[in-house]
């Protein structure tokens, strides 16, 4: 009621009362009802921050023609987002653009692919001259291009880690990664945390752990352990019960020697699980004493993304024995490394290794542009102080709302669960969809991830700014208050 009030003064005292009095009763009537009373003032929708930049008309096939092509000719185990696909035709930054030019806030970047931004200027200049020159001849030639971003990216590396191989997926990465450990240790095990994702492949859907992505094959040789999850983990935050579990598992479930242990630093489709604090340290030490090599993948937290560190695995204070990288490497090229010591690279050299388009020059010109991007404009930096602010925010609304079960992730890799019990922790699979929707009718897109999809996966692009993480919490507060 006080705040009415104050609106009335203060519109009264605008349009000077004395004058509006002496008119006719309609006139007064007229402008006393175009007061913005509460219903209206404290309840209004959010607004996407300004942007200086207006997208070029689309003059190509419309939403529901591009839908009944990609029905038709493309794959049914692809799968798309809302109930009424959206028809994204342009980006910039942090941003992107449907067909009839209405912007949206990127809060999900390609599946945290796109680091650098949308169509950044100095990716695209160093693609582009690349594109001039030439497109593709394979490693069996010189060509400069592949060297100096293998130099880079060794660079950026801590103890021994100097042996680059050129891949052109996450996938891929993980595939060539588990070879080498193989190979290497003379072992055949592997093993792999609960709730992981490693890839899609015949391979490593046996490294994956989630039944959504896996289908009736043989898995070869792989085992889960229990996944350290401080929110949903049978012993929560201590890091020891699971390290426990790891020694145990070679001790009941191996012949006692292991080829390699893979594991995310920050589980990205599991829904951003970040391992238990002081987790990784001793399972490396352990899976090392078992002849295993250890791998981090690094596909969705490398590149500074999780602000305190460049590599999700420095969080842990380890080094690992191989290193898979791929998405925010190219940011949206097709691109994905493996990074090992040298000792571990020699066993390759009893065949040949080869990777037709791996380190192209067109995607190595973009990977080192990325490379020179990140540490140009400070994006690690930019994701610590970005990525507080955010979370600060959405432990806010975490405390507001008791379908908020967990907000977790550092940087800009955050997770956000929907529970419809604190207690007993029950998935809010139905909410979230209708929240998911509501988002985007906002002009907020996210991501969904864990085993029930009930997790919002907020790892937009490395430029996304204190300003769009306050349209995207002020996006969510008004969506969920109207669950």
């Amino acid at each position: 009621m006080a705040f009415q009030k104050h609106i009335l003064k203060k519109a009264l005292r605008e349009a000077n009362l004395k004058r509006l009095i002496g008119r006719s009763r309609p006139a007064f009537c007229s402008f006393f009802s175009s007061i913005p009373f509460a219903s209206a003032a404290t309840d209004p929708k959010p607004v996407l921050p300004p942007f200086d930049y207006t997208p070029k008309p689309y003059k190509g096939p419309l939403a529901d023609e591009v839908f009944q092509k990609r029905k038709k000719f493309l794959g049914p185990s692809l799968f798309h987002y809302y109930k009424k696909p959206l028809n994204i035709v342009e980006g910039k930054m942090q941003y992107l653009f449907d067909e009839n030019g209405r912007r949206y806030l990127d809060a999900f970047a390609g599946i945290v692919t796109v680091s650098c931004g949308h169509c950044h200027p100095d990716v695209l200049a160093a693609v582009n001259e690349q594109n001039k020159l030439l497109q593709h001849a394979t490693t069996i030639y010189l060509h400069h291009a592949i060297a100096d971003f293998a130099e880079a990216l060794a660079e950026k590396m801590p103890g021994n880690l100097k042996v680059v191989y050129f891949v052109n997926s996450g996938t891929e990465a993980n595939e060539l990664a588990m070879l080498m450990a193989r190979l290497y240790s003379g072992n055949l095990g592997m093993i792999a945390l609960r709730n992981a994702y490693h890839g899609g492949s015949s391979n490593t859907i046996g490294l994956t752990a989630l039944n959504t992505w896996k289908y009736p094959i043989p898995q070869g040789e792989i085992h889960h352990v229990v996944s350290p999850d401080p929110y949903r983990g049978i012993f929560g935050s201590d890091a020891s019960s699971y390290v426990k579990d790891v020694q145990d598992h070679i001790d009941y479930g191996t012949s006692g020697r292991v080829a390699g242990f893979i594991a995310e630093t920050i589980q990205g489709v599991g829904g951003a699980v970040e391992l238990a604090p002081g987790y990784l340290k001793p399972v490396y030490d352990i899976v090392r004493k078992a002849g295993g090599v250890c791998i981090a993948d690094e596909v969705q937290t490398g590149f500074g993304r999780t602000g305190s560190h460049y590599w999700g695995f420095e969080t842990q204070g380890v080094v690992p024995d191989i290193v898979t990288m791929a998405k925010g490497i190219g940011n949206g090229l097709p691109l994905g490394a493996v990074v090992t010591t040298p000792e571990i690279a020699s066993t390759m050299a009893q065949k040949l290794q080869f990777n037709t388009f791996g380190g192209n020059p067109v995607c190595s010109a973009g990977g080192l542009a990325v490379l020179r991007v990140v540490d140009k404009e400070r994006r690690q930096a930019h994701c610590a102080d970005v990525g507080a602010h955010l979370l600060e925010r959405l432990r806010g609304l975490q405390e507001k709302y008791e379908i908020i079960g967990d907000v977790r992730g550092r940087g800009l890799m955050i997770g956000v669960e929907f529970v419809t019990d604190q207690k007993d922790k029950t998935p809010a699979k139905t909410e979230t969809a209708v929240l998911f929707e509501k988002l985007r009718e906002l002009g907020v897109l996210v991501g969904k991830g864990g085993l029930h999809g009930n997790v919002f996966r907020i790892k937009p692009p490395m430029c996304f700014t204190k300003d769009d993480s306050d349209f995207l919490v002020d996006a969510l507060d008004y969506a969920i208050s109207k669950l």
